[in-house]
């Protein structure tokens, strides 16, 4: 045999050799929930100019964020019920569609955004522009009617759905289209939804007319229905007592509380009204949950308020054992409240929920909270890496 051969058959040799001798590379860890439980909001601070939006998706999806929820306040894309009634000035930030002109832009910028790192997006649709108000000067007050809203759904499908406008006018921009869509927010509450008591069968026949323009425009899509809020389990016992069941493919729960044993019972309470109604097998989404790091820093104070290194350890604590219930509670998704807070100079203790906060001048990019290490740490054992 040729010298040349006897060497590179040697060499073959102790290559196998070594691969055997080597240990197994570590077989990859199972996931502990469905692609999506990781959820966090999207609003506020984030969605200023002074924030570098794409930086801060990216460290979203490098920590382990699956799904985005992101505000979409009706009466800011369509304020103007007519092209005749937009002030000159302004009529190049809109595009008519549907008879109603459109400003795309602000909410273009999020969802591009979350596509271009591939996250998945549940926008939440609430706010009637004032020409659709029950009430006009109530910012709070119900649509008039549901023809209008359940438009301006089909206009937000037709821009961000699987054949949006949006992936076609940007060839080279990466295409996540939406699929989820949450109609309204917190109707139980005066905050969101300013009617007469109950809200129940006003909210219900919007969620039809919400669910059938959906199904209709995107028949593979998602409804979710409001998050409930407060006496959550009340609220949604209302609605079912309205006539929402068949109208939704996953309900939707805020289950805020000082004490992680009592978020854990809101989920129940709320999984036992949907089990008396026929509905035990239909996902809740958790859209909300947080413990704001706002301890001393406002004097309105909702009664959960915690330190920075407290919120943490409750970030934590929730999430391991809304995993450890998760099938037992039907959890879809939870998604923390929120992803970017200012955490100053505001009454309201929200203003200090975030993962991660601005920096001390406008011109200092954001700066993580130690909850923000602590969401990444569950993240990344959710995922089994």
């Amino acid at each position: 045999m040729p010298r040349s051969v006897t060497l590179s058959l040697r060499i073959t040799l102790l290559v196998v050799a070594a691969a055997l001798l080597a240990p197994a590379a570590a077989p990859a860890a199972p996931r502990l929930a469905p692609e999506g439980f990781m959820g966090t909001m999207a609003d506020g601070p984030l969605t200023g100019d002074d924030v570098d939006l794409g930086r801060e998706v990216g460290l979203m999806r490098s920590c382990g964020v699956e799904s985005l929820r992101i505000v979409i306040y009706w009466e800011d894309l369509q304020p103007y019920a007519s092209m005749a009634d937009i002030p000159q000035d302004r009529r190049g930030d809109f595009r008519e569609v549907e008879g109603v002109p459109t400003a795309f832009a602000a909410t273009d910028r999020i969802v591009a955004a979350a596509a271009a790192v591939g996250l998945r997006v549940m926008p939440v649709i609430l706010r009637a522009p004032a020409w659709d108000r029950e009430v006009p000067s109530n910012q709070a007050s119900p649509p008039r009617g549901d023809a209008a809203y359940a438009r301006f759904l089909r206009t937000l499908i037709g821009r961000y759905g699987p054949r949006g406008s949006l992936w076609a006018e940007r060839p080279g921009q990466t295409a996540t289209p939406i699929r989820t869509w949450q109609v309204w927010n917190e109707p139980n509450i005066d905050r969101y939804w300013s009617s007469p008591t109950p809200f129940g069968p006003r909210y219900a026949k919007l969620l039809r007319a919400a669910n059938t323009a959906i199904h209709a425009a995107d028949p593979g899509a998602t409804v979710v229905m409001a998050g409930f809020a407060n006496d959550s389990w009340n609220a949604m016992t209302a609605a079912y007592r309205a006539g929402v069941r068949g109208h939704f493919d996953r309900a939707a729960v805020h289950p805020f509380s000082g004490r992680l044993a009592n978020v854990l019972k809101i989920l129940r309470l709320n999984r036992q009204v949907m089990r008396r109604n026929g509905d035990g097998k239909v996902p809740i989404v958790v859209s909300e949950l947080t413990w704001p790091s706002a301890k001393g820093k406002t004097k309105n104070t909702i009664g959960f308020e915690t330190t920075p290194a407290g919120q943490a350890v409750r970030l934590r604590r929730a999430y391991l054992a809304l995993l450890r219930e998760r099938r037992a509670l039907g959890l879809q998704t939870v998604m923390w409240y929120t992803w970017l807070s200012a955490d100053r100079d505001s009454p309201n203790s929200f203003s200090w929920s975030g993962l991660r906060r601005l920096g001390p001048l406008a011109t200092d990019p954001p700066v993580s909270k130690p909850a923000y290490g602590a969401y990444c740490a569950i993240a990344r054992r959710v995922q089994g890496r």
